[in-house]
């Protein structure tokens, strides 16, 4: 059996230049921050969300809130899909949704690590509606990977990675994983963020 080669597509040099740009661009489209709140899509999501949170403090001075949102019971291929990472089998490790604030009439800026199919983007939808009814939902993404299944896509792409069906995207971040990377597995290793 042979090894899956494995390439780094971003290091964190390039990952910090990426989440600050990902925060002047938020900044940019919402001059009013007042009503904008970071919503992570567990699990890296969150602290991709508290980083984007801390550039825009660094600009503006002002805090936006930050939630996280876990998605566990609205996916549709549970059964399907099992990542190492958070879920075992058709039992999903459920994790606390959590928004800082108010949603209801509010932007909400939801934040993951890579944007796929879109079924992920698609439950975090469910689960936010589920709490109150925003004015708004944006989507911004460290990676957008492609071979989208569902009509979604990202307001705020930190790095478009064309990639092919066999491949797949790891990003791994400090707060989870001890490295802050995004690494390109080919072949059919590795499994998706």
């Amino acid at each position: 059996m042979s090894t899956p080669s494995t390439r780094v597509l971003l290091d964190a040099d390039q990952i910090a230049r990426t989440l600050a740009r990902i925060g002047s661009e938020i900044v940019e489209r919402h001059p009013d921050l007042s009503q904008v709140h970071l919503v992570g899509i567990r699990s890296r999501g969150v602290p991709l969300a508290e980083r984007i949170r801390d550039r825009i403090k660094e600009t503006t001075g002002i805090e936006v809130p930050v939630g996280a949102v876990d998605i566990s019971f609205y996916r549709d291929d549970v059964g399907i899909r099992a990542d190492a990472d958070d879920r075992i089998g058709d039992h999903p490790v459920v994790g606390e949704t959590v928004f800082d604030g108010p949603i209801e009439g509010a932007t909400i800026v939801l934040i993951d690590d890579v944007l796929y199919t879109g079924r992920t983007v698609r439950a975090a939808i469910d689960a936010v509606f589920d709490y109150g009814r925003p004015a708004c939902v944006q989507l911004a993404v460290l990676a957008d990977r492609g071979h989208r299944e569902l009509p979604i896509r990202a307001d705020f792409v930190g790095k478009n990675l064309p990639t092919q069906g066999a491949e797949h995207v790891r990003v791994r971040l400090q707060e989870t994983d001890g490295v802050d990377e995004v690494v390109l597995i080919g072949g059919d290793g590795g499994a998706e963020s």
